[in-house]
């Protein structure tokens, strides 16, 4: 049986991978326009990147999935103020107030527009498969949500890279293989595979990530 890990504001653990993910205050839209999602990977490339690799991602209109593996870089101390934190999380909660004031002075508005904290599971919390599950359903997020008619239409997503279709440079593609064990021969097919609804719902759980 797989050891559970669960995230804290303290400490992650190297070479183990993490959903993270967040959403708009009360489901609110955060990315309005295309230069909004590109503004948003442009920060995450300055304020995340640097501290991990990343494996997969997905920006929706009001939520964002990341895939991610954890290094000895991310899991570096950080203090943020009388919080102990890590380099990591850290980039997570700069990537956050950042674009949240960009978005806020773009738009004339004021308050949140993130949940305070972004959230964070261990992929050793669930069976040998679970990076995999995940690493696909983190793709299908646009189709499920009837936004596109094919995966390959949605801009905001590694699933373009994978297939073959975009040379991103976001992701470690060899690395996210080598760890998660997907086709590259058939990744398309294999992607639009149907996920089974009880791993589905066990892919989120409520953790602060700092």
């Amino acid at each position: 049986m797989n050891k559970i890990r669960y995230l804290n504001p303290m400490k992650i653990f190297p070479e183990e991978i993490y959903h993270i993910y967040n959403q708009g205050n009360n489901r609110e839209t955060i990315y309005y326009s295309h230069e909004n999602y590109i503004e948003f990977l442009n920060m995450f490339r300055k304020f995340v990147y640097p501290f991990c690799d990343v494996l997969s991602y997905c920006l929706m209109p009001n939520h964002y999935h990341f895939l991610i593996n954890a290094t000895d870089v991310s899991a570096m101390p950080k203090q943020n103020g009388n919080i102990e934190t890590c380099e990591l999380s850290n980039g997570f909660r700069l990537l956050q107030s950042c674009y949240a004031k960009y978005i806020n002075k773009e738009r004339g508005r004021t308050g949140s527009l993130f949940k305070q904290k972004a959230q964070a599971k261990s992929m050793l919390d669930g069976d040998e498969h679970y990076e995999f599950t995940t690493f696909h359903y983190i793709h299908q997020n646009p189709f499920a949500a009837n936004l596109v008619s094919r995966m390959e239409e949605w801009p905001y997503s590694s699933f373009a890279d994978y297939a073959g279709l975009r040379n991103g440079t976001l992701c470690n593609k060899e690395l996210a293989f080598r760890l998660i064990g997907f086709d590259k021969d058939n990744f398309i097919k294999e992607s639009y595979k149907e996920i089974d609804a009880k791993l589905r719902s066990h892919i989120f759980f409520r953790k602060d990530f700092w």
